[in-house]
């Protein structure tokens, strides 16, 4: 095991369309996609399609939706490792005009205790929030052993507080600001009072605000990807943060700066396709992005 996520399980149908019906009114959608979708799951087929294949503890369903998830992992050499629910969950995504509107149908009544896993040999762990218990308790584990810690924070959980306590890597979104009712600057803060070593937040075509080891802050432009060029912006996010995670791991001497602005690349790639998968980054994908577009602003 080199890294282990630990998120839940959705099936993304996402479709691309004008308008929705109301009523007894029909439309047919320009395209659509169906793939897997969910925070660190989605991290965690990216970090599989850069050349780190993690373990990943997700909830699983034995329908088959399920069973086509599984396939899923197995086509990119993805460990799972099943928590079991009754149903899988799907997500309805609609983007538009750089946005998406999403419809979640979820079952996270988790069927028995998350399982006991061997640690030995993974060097990073990524957690969203989701099946607090699980993460908490290898969050813990992986900070007493010195394995590198990470969090999607993409929105406030029943745990967050308590989760911070225990994470070296936290990318948080302006959504959990918003919740919490605090600024950027306040945000990363908090981070560092919760002892969060790295810490930021993602402000979508502005970019990152983020601090270093040393609490010096810093602004990362995001990458000049034109508006006409983008045309999905969900999962983005959690391919930034699988992609950090690899990076993290095929060069660890590398300065977290190097990390960032690799996943902003993989990123800027997301956004202009349709659906997770496609979205996926290879490591060619990376450098062709950055060699095609700007840094959009002065990095800080």
């Amino acid at each position: 095991m080199e890294a282990l996520f630990i998120g839940q399980t959705y099936i993304d149908i996402t479709f691309l369309t004008d308008s929705l019906p109301t009523g007894d009114e029909k439309t047919v959608a320009r395209d659509y996609s169906i793939a897997f979708g969910g925070n660190a799951v989605t991290a965690a087929f990216a970090c599989a399609r850069l050349g780190v294949a993690p373990d990943l503890l997700t909830s699983v369903a034995d329908d088959w939706l399920g069973r086509m998830f599984i396939d899923m992992a197995a086509k990119y050499g993805i460990s799972l490792h099943h928590r079991k629910v009754r149903d899988s969950s799907l997500s309805f995504i609609m983007p538009r005009d750089g946005r998406r509107a999403i419809v979640r149908c979820r079952d996270d009544e988790y069927l028995h205790p998350f399982p006991p896993l061997n640690l030995r040999e993974c060097r990073a762990l990524h957690l969203d929030g989701h099946q607090p218990d699980a993460a908490l308790h290898y969050a813990k584990t992986c900070r007493e052993a010195g394995i590198l810690t990470s969090l999607d924070g993409g929105g406030l959980r029943s745990n967050t507080h308590e989760l911070l306590e225990f994470i070296d890597v936290a990318v948080v979104a302006e959504r959990l600001c918003e919740q919490m009712e605090l600024t950027t600057a306040q945000m990363l803060a908090y981070l560092k009072t919760r002892g969060v070593r790295i810490g930021g937040v993602t402000l979508g075509e502005r970019g990152m605000a983020w601090y270093d080891e040393t609490g010096s802050q810093h602004h990362m432009p995001a990458l000049d990807v034109p508006a006409e060029k983008v045309i999905d912006t969900n999962g983005a996010g959690d391919i930034f943060h699988g992609a950090y995670i690899f990076a993290a791991i095929a060069n660890p001497e590398g300065t977290w700066a190097e990390h960032f602005a690799f996943a902003r690349a993989a990123s800027a790639h997301a956004v202009q396709r349709l659906g997770n998968e496609a979205s996926l980054p290879t490591l060619s994908d990376i450098a062709a992005t950055n060699a095609q577009f700007p840094v959009r602003g002065r990095e800080q």
